[in-house]
């Protein structure tokens, strides 16, 4: 396996092929071991990883405690390499619940300053607020930002699951390097309208879930059971009859990856990977194996008639059910 590197849009840095999201090592899919979530993150950067994506909210602050004591225990070289990208904005309570997202300047400011310290770091690398605060014009959000690479505690300014409008008006404002958004096989809804903007105005895209948060990766099963604090027990395409129909559609994708003699999660990884070199995929692996496997897709080459097999065995919109709950779809613009 040997590592490319692509460029987070025109303002971007240079970051692996392949991001690693660390979302789940700390919240939503269930209990994660602490010293194989540390392993992995280590294992990523030995690869040549680069690209590290946290939320302040993940786990109220844990997912970025756990970044930080990763990093402070890897080697200079590798801690030196990694590149961490910050989602901020979610309101959280004590009992786990959400409420809003809050993308007033003040609070950008004052949740950096928590995200700096928790993670140990003198800046981040990519900061973004997770979704758009409704009642904030993103200029002063993004304005916020800006304010921060001038200080040199941000250096680089993303975006995160906004509308084509949404990312015109904060490139009106700063340089954008990074948009990160949902995209895979079966949630592919950004190639209508935010794609093109994104290539237009010269942003990287990071495209998260592109596994749809294990429902693809050729691992799941129907009758396996979820926590109450695992998302998926909640999202709409892991239910009774839209999962049989989307487990039917990995059933197809299967059939191809065993024909190149890869696994499915690989040749998923594979597909995005393939749909531009402003894409990075991040992969959500909590352990070793996981991020093997994963790592794998960047030796998988589609031609033109695996992606035609591809595209009959998993159309677009052939997936059942929304990404989201309804509360949370009425955040996304996209």
């Amino acid at each position: 396996m040997t590592m490319r590197t692509r460029t987070l849009g025109t303002t971007g840095p240079q970051v692996s092929a392949l991001g690693l999201g660390c979302m789940g090592m700390s919240a939503l899919y269930g209990e994660a071991d602490r010293a194989e979530s540390v392993a992995t993150i280590h294992a990523a950067l030995e690869a040549g990883v680069t690209l590290l994506d946290t939320g302040d909210f993940y786990g109220m602050g844990h997912n970025e405690m756990l970044i930080g004591e990763a990093l402070r225990a890897a080697p200079a070289a590798r801690r030196e390499q990694a590149l961490v990208s910050v989602k901020f904005g979610a309101l959280r309570d004590p009992d786990g619940g959400w409420s809003r997202y809050d993308g007033r300047p003040a609070a950008v400011k004052n949740f950096a300053a928590y995200s700096l310290q928790r993670l140990g770091v003198d800046h981040i690398d990519v900061y973004r607020i997770a979704r758009l605060d409704p009642d904030v014009p993103i200029e002063e959000t993004v304005g916020a930002i800006a304010e921060l690479v001038e200080k040199g505690y941000v250096r680089h300014i993303g975006l995160s699951e906004v509308g084509a409008e949404t990312i015109r008006r904060a490139a009106a404002t700063a340089p954008i390097s990074d948009l990160q958004i949902e995209y895979s096989l079966i949630s592919r809804g950004i190639e209508d309208e935010i794609l093109p903007t994104t290539r237009e105005l010269g942003i990287g895209v990071t495209a998260y879930g592109v596994l749809s948060r294990g429902l693809i990766s050729g691992h799941f099963t129907a009758d396996r059971q979820l926590g109450a604090g695992d998302f998926r027990a909640m999202s709409p395409r892991f239910q009774g009859d839209n999962l049989r129909h989307n487990l039917n559609l990995v059933e197809a994708l299967r059939k191809i990856a065993e024909q190149k003699g890869v696994s499915v999660a690989q040749i998923a990884i594979a597909w995005v990977l393939s749909r531009g070199e402003d894409i990075v995929p991040l992969v959500g692996a909590r352990r070793r194996d996981r991020l093997t496997e994963a790592l794998g897709a960047l030796d998988v080459t589609l031609d033109a008639a695996d992606l035609a097999a591809i595209e009959e065995a998993v159309p677009p919109g052939a997936a059942a059910g929304d990404r989201y709950p309804a509360a949370q779809m009425a955040h996304l613009e996209s």
